[in-house]
């Protein structure tokens, strides 16, 4: 983002000058769905298909629908927990992901994360 304040007057007069015709060029130009339909006409009149002449499909959202699932994240193995809650010894963390909220609560009261950390 472009901090007005700090601009003179001449950068803004050219801040709007270069907005204004960016504007222009947007509204002459036709849409990007009439232009695909145009060329996908075009190409039909000569009798080709899209994936004939690029190898992919007409619509991007038939592509999107046809395409291959993506691959899944491996999934992290189960970590021994490495804090544990004096107050509730059954709460515990691993100290993976954010942080819990009994350890969040102490976190605030001025206590250090070492102090819970479980002696092995």
């Amino acid at each position: 983002m472009v901090d007005l304040a700090t601009l003179s007057v001449e950068q803004l007069d050219a801040l709007v000058k270069s907005a204004q015709e960016r504007k222009e060029f947007l509204q002459k130009r036709p849409s990007a769905a009439r232009v695909r339909r145009q060329i996908v006409k075009y190409i039909a009149d000569y009798g080709y298909t899209v994936e004939e002449l690029f190898g992919v499909e007409a619509s991007p959202r038939k592509t999107a629908a046809r395409r291959a699932p993506a691959k899944r994240a491996r999934k992290a193995g189960k970590v021994a927990p490495k804090y544990r809650n004096p107050d509730n010894p059954r709460e515990t963390w691993s100290g993976r992901g954010s942080a819990p909220r009994w350890l969040a609560a102490q976190l605030k009261k001025g206590k250090k994360r070492e102090q819970f950390l479980i002696k092995r």
